[in-house]
């Protein structure tokens, strides 16, 4: 079956000398994984491995099998292409470490095209802002909505922050923020992405992205700490 598909590049793994295998989020879909055969390749092709940094946005059309094995793309082509996130640090670093806490958290092969409507919405904004430093601890925020585990912020249940079950309680107990960290996570609650980012000082974006971390290593099966977040903690330190 050929589907014309939008397509987020989450995860790519060379494969012998040529080839990759390449997890993306398919509007069409959910999670799909390729087989390319010669991504590295020169000939009337050019080299398609530039095509999969971390979530880059495509236009594709995919030869669907739904047999449980890797899929192939009939062809693939740039979506909306980055002016900014390849070539600047602070970005790039931020979308690196973003692709890796997607592929670890986004498990169902099933579309869901507002989750995907909201990546390539909030992917453009990085591209295309500068104010920048709070956006992967909004993004991780947000995007517990649409898995499953969004946070019950109402500071009237009590003054902990239950990362658990994710509401306020007055029994503080082993997962329980304290009562400052608890006011930190109720102020990321309220942020969107065109909040000045002196709204948050540099320690408090590091105390959120471990509390953030912690939450999703709770609710997510087999979450892996993402290879990428010791040089992202540095590059936005």
């Amino acid at each position: 079956m050929l589907v014309a598909t939008q397509s987020i590049v989450l995860n790519a793994i060379r494969y012998q000398e040529k080839g990759l295998i390449v997890s993306c989020y398919t509007r069409s879909h959910g999670i799909k994984k390729f087989f390319i055969a010669s991504a590295f390749s020169g000939g009337k092709n050019g080299n398609k491995s530039a095509y999969f940094q971390p979530l880059t946005l495509l236009e594709t059309q995919i030869s669907l099998k739904n047999k449980g094995a890797l899929e192939h793309f009939k062809e693939i082509r740039i979506g909306t292409p980055y002016s900014s996130i390849p070539f600047d640090i602070h970005k790039s670093s931020i979308a690196l470490f973003l692709s890796e806490v997607l592929h670890y958290s986004i498990k169902e092969n099933e579309a869901d095209e507002t989750l995907f409507d909201f990546l390539e919405t909030a992917l453009i904004w990085l591209d295309t802002h500068n104010d920048i430093l709070n956006f992967h601890l909004i993004i991780l925020y947000k995007i517990t909505k649409f898995l499953g585990f969004y946070p019950n912020i109402n500071p009237h249940q009590g003054n902990y922050f239950d990362l658990q079950n994710g509401t306020f309680s007055n029994e503080k107990n082993y997962h329980s923020l304290n009562e400052k960290e608890s006011e930190l996570f109720i102020k990321l609650s309220t942020l969107n992405f065109n909040e000045n980012t002196t709204s948050l000082t540099g320690q408090d974006r590091r105390n959120l992205l471990k509390i953030l971390m912690d939450y999703y290593g709770l609710h997510i099966e087999n979450f892996k700490k993402p290879k990428s977040l010791d040089v992202l903690k540095e590059v936005l330190s």
